[in-house]
């Protein structure tokens, strides 16, 4: 999806009376796709993933760290699910680390073709990946979220602590 798309998108999902899950979230499809993303990553990488899942007070569902060890780079890959329409965050080493996908590839701390694996997974199960870049761009939606951030971010909507 081109960023025009991906903003249409976020602006789509954006409940202002429902910050931490939309309307009609369903828990329990949530944890199985989950869980089918946790096997997956696990079966491409040839690894044991630790993953956290149902995160209370946030708008994210839950994260998949894919162990270093298992990179060509030698650095962890971290999914964020969100809870709101299959939307994802892939970065290396944790969110904030890098300023994105490219940044982390250009920096020699991802691999491409490992960043091509995890987003063949999430394409092919149906999440949406969002790049980090513009997800910490600014906010502009209708929530309050001055609560919860000095500098409201897309990250801080779709990911962040609601409470």
């Amino acid at each position: 999806m081109s960023e025009t798309q991906l903003l249409t998108l976020l602006r789509g999902l954006d409940d202002p009376e429902r910050l931490e899950r939309p309307l009609h979230y369903d828990r329990a499809a949530t944890g199985l796709r989950f869980g089918g993303l946790v096997r997956r990553l696990e079966a491409d990488f040839g690894v044991t993933c630790e993953s956290m899942r149902d995160i209370g007070d946030s708008s994210e569902y839950g994260r998949v760290h894919i162990p270093a060890d298992a990179t060509v780079c030698g650095t962890r890959i971290v999914v964020c699910v969100s809870k709101f329409g299959l939307l994802t965050e892939v970065c290396a080493d944790n969110p904030g680390a890098f300023l994105g996908t490219d940044e982390a590839c250009e920096e020699g701390a991802l691999d491409p073709g490992d960043l091509a694996t995890v987003d063949r997974a999430l394409a092919e199960l149906g999440y949406v990946s969002v790049p980090e870049e513009l997800l910490e761009s600014d906010y502009d939606g209708p929530s309050r979220l001055e609560h919860f951030s000095a500098r409201p971010s897309w990250w801080t909507r779709f990911f962040g602590t609601v409470w």
